[in-house]
């Protein structure tokens, strides 16, 4: 709990979201998930552990969160700016979604979204919430817009 107590001067919402994903559990798998996949884990700010050098090809993603811990194949300084940002609304995601749910509820939306315009992300709740355009992701069409447009 260590990561818990070292954020003096935390605004509050960063603060409920860390506390809430330790409870839900997230977090601690995000840091099993990081210790796994080899990666160096470093305290970041608003609440977050930034795990650099992350080594298991999955998922395919510049970075990704589960609970408050951020994880990503690169060196540090990677997570910096919109992609931060992007990354830290997942992390409140997971405090919205009780946790560990969210995986379940984000792979529904990843299989919607795939059927509705043949892309994981372009039609993801979670990924539209958290602004496809900080996460990188591209805006695919639905199908049906693009029958319409021929």
């Amino acid at each position: 709990m260590a990561a818990l107590s070292d954020n003096r001067g935390m605004r509050g919402r960063y603060r409920a979201r860390q506390v809430i994903n330790y409870v839900n559990l997230s977090t601690p798998l995000g840091l099993l998930i990081a210790v796994a996949g080899r990666a160096r884990v470093r305290r970041g700010e608003h609440g977050l552990l930034y795990a650099h050098g992350y080594r298991i090809p999955f998922p395919v993603a510049g970075a990704f969160t589960v609970g408050n811990v951020v994880l990503t194949a690169h060196e540090e300084g990677y997570l910096t700016g919109a992609l931060l940002r992007h990354e830290s609304r997942h992390a409140t995601q997971y405090a919205f979604c009780v946790g560990l749910p969210m995986l379940i509820l984000y792979v529904l939306a990843v299989a919607v979204s795939f059927v509705l315009c043949g892309h994981y992300a372009s039609w993801n709740v979670f990924e539209r919430l958290a602004d496809l355009d900080e996460g990188g992701y591209p805006r695919h069409p639905a199908r049906w817009r693009r029958r319409t447009l021929e």
